[in-house]
């Protein structure tokens, strides 16, 4: 898998670290750490991303809803991260998403689904 430049939306801290960490030694750069849905959107638009890892229930907004605005302007492939991931499948019947606490391993294969063209409803 190439280098992917990812936009990390996680509000825990520890996690966003985690993330990053693991990111990194997959040999990724992290072009942004944000915890709030206000701003993975600024960061979004700031960013030329390949990819972005979202938690889906942010404290200060919605990681759902943040996608949803990021992807009014164009695609991005995506990831949900999220405690409940039938939440998040209900909202977004066919997301890519993986419950927390997750694996690299999991993680891994959830970025190489995210990065797979689909055809989608415009």
């Amino acid at each position: 898998m190439k280098a992917l430049q990812i936009l990390v939306v996680e509000d825990d801290s520890l996690i966003a670290m985690l993330l990053v960490d693991t990111l990194v030694e997959m040999g990724h750069g992290v072009c942004g750490v944000e915890a709030t849905e206000t701003g993975a959107v600024a960061a979004a638009l700031r960013c030329r991303l390949d990819l972005i890892i979202v938690d889906a229930q942010l404290r200060e907004g919605s990681g759902v809803s943040a996608i949803d605005e990021i992807l009014s302007t164009g695609f991005v492939p995506h990831v949900f991260v999220s405690g409940d991931i039938k939440k998040v499948l209900a909202q977004k019947p066919g997301a890519v998403a993986i419950g927390k606490p997750f694996r690299e391993s999991e993680l891994y294969r959830a970025i190489q689904r995210a990065l797979v063209p689909r055809i989608r409803a415009e």
